[in-house]
């Protein structure tokens, strides 16, 4: 084949996984301080498939469209300007977000320093599974929250992919850690540093523990958990509403109890992705990846992801 082009996942038009169409296209070339990167795997998020249904990130796309956004490679060639990366380094990142990044191919191009170099200890199966949730996690704790030792924090939706990465950057702050999940992967959780863990299926979370420090909402509106989870934060503390923002209903309730509230959209962080590669490689911190698919079975990974049901992260190899 071409040099020209390479393999990639498209949609023309928004819908249903069907729309992800495998084919070939046109080979980008890094601009100046940017690198090209040949991808070894692509994570896949939520944001994907909403944004691919016509929701999410959809508004700030064009189609033709190549989504997803994280991604584990090895560095091809750099353009003008770049000192930091060389060709044949392997590193992860969650570029241009949100802004398309173009993930579901076998090259990509961003600027440099919104890559990371790749955990060490890590497939980069595994490391393309970090980037987009460990740092929605790292940036709800650290740099909005600013968890430290003592507090407590709730995290919702604890088994999924933002949800278990935050459970153990949590516990590695020194928090006492609640995580809502169904019961079979509450062992899990607590492997992961969860010290109670909530079936909320079963009982109602804010009648099963006492006051928290911080909430990290990775639910939002649906069964009202965020306006849920303010009787259960203390006043003064912080609710992270992370899909789609503060709501009208919580930002009232939350201001009737003193308790304050912040939307969060992730963004790119390659010190942040140098952080947690050391955590990872130091075995403070792991990923989880419950299935990998080829890069053709695009439109059968979406459609499990959409069943709410995984543990950890789902997961393109591009390299196949």
């Amino acid at each position: 084949m071409s040099e020209q082009t390479m393999r990639a996942v498209t949609i023309e038009g928004f819908g249903g996984p069907e729309v992800l169409t495998a084919g070939r296209v046109a080979r980008p070339e890094p601009l100046p301080t940017e690198v090209l990167v040949r991808v070894q795997a692509a994570g896949i998020n939520p944001v994907d498939w909403k944004t691919r249904a016509g929701h999410g990130m959809a508004g700030l796309q064009t189609l033709p469209l190549i989504l997803g956004w994280d991604v584990s490679g090895v560095v091809e060639e750099v353009g003008f300007g770049v000192t930091t990366l060389a060709p044949g380094d392997e590193v992860y990142a969650m570029p241009w977000f949100p802004r398309p990044a173009g993930g579901y191919a076998e090259f990509v191009t961003a600027p440099s320093r919104q890559f990371a170099r790749k955990p060490v200890s890590l497939s980069h199966v595994e490391a393309a599974a970090l980037p987009l949730a460990a740092l929605t996690a790292w940036q709800a704790l650290v740099d909005t929250a600013r968890v430290t030792r003592g507090q407590r924090v709730l995290v919702h939706a604890a088994a999924g992919g933002v949800g278990h990465l935050a459970v153990q950057f949590a516990k590695h702050l020194g928090a006492e850690v609640i995580a809502t999940a169904r019961e079979p992967r509450h062992t899990w959780l607590k492997e992961l540093g969860a010290d109670e863990t909530i079936d909320y299926t079963r009982q109602r979370f804010e009648e099963a523990t006492g006051k928290v420090d911080v909430v990290i909402d990775l639910i939002g509106a649906a069964d009202d958990t965020d306006v849920r989870s303010v009787p259960v934060t203390r006043p003064g503390g912080l609710i992270v509403a992370v899909p789609g923002g503060v709501s009208d209903g919580l930002a009232a309730a939350a201001g009737q109890a003193g308790v304050r509230t912040s939307p969060l959209l992730v963004e790119p962080d390659a010190a942040a992705l140098a952080s947690i590669a050391g955590l990872v490689d130091s075995g403070t911190v792991r990923v989880e990846v419950e299935r990998s698919f080829a890069l053709e079975r695009a439109a059968e990974a979406h459609r499990l992801g959409e069943t709410n049901r995984t543990r950890g992260k789902l997961v393109l190899e591009v390299a196949r």
